[in-house]
């Protein structure tokens, strides 16, 4: 499978948001073009118990595509964090794994996580580790 590429822009914001929702599965979409995750949108994670699950609103998704393609960007990937648990998909981040085309990304707000940012793709119930490809500036 090919590397996932992705800005360290992106990673910096995603990462930055994670550590400020540090007891909170923070969330969002990514997105670029040509293959390469360019603009982080950090979402508002509305489930009912934010502490372990992740949920991001039908109109914010909507909203935020629109923004995308007025862009020209595609989405491209989707990320939260796992605040107490290993950045591993877990059993409800898979069956709810609705964009198969998409990377799911899975952060580690923990300090000293050798591997603070994982990718996965999720397609019918199986999980394959992306190489993750931080490039530019």
């Amino acid at each position: 499978m090919n590397p996932i590429r992705i800005q360290r822009g992106c990673v910096a914001v995603v990462e930055r948001h994670a550590r400020k929702e540090s007891s909170l599965e923070c969330c969002g979409l990514l997105a670029g073009r040509d293959g390469l995750i360019t603009q982080a949108f950090p979402a508002t994670n509305v489930s009912p118990r934010p502490a372990t699950s992740y949920e991001i609103a039908p109109r914010e998704i909507f909203d935020r595509i629109r923004e995308m393609r007025a862009a020209g960007l595609e989405l491209l990937g989707i990320y939260h964090s796992h605040p107490n648990s290993p950045n591993e998909p877990s059993p409800r981040d898979i069956a709810q794994a609705y964009y198969p085309g998409a990377a799911y990304f899975i952060l580690s707000p923990l300090l000293g996580n050798p591997r603070p940012v994982r990718a996965f793709s999720i397609r019918d119930g199986r999980v394959t580790e992306f190489e993750i490809e931080v490039v530019g500036a």
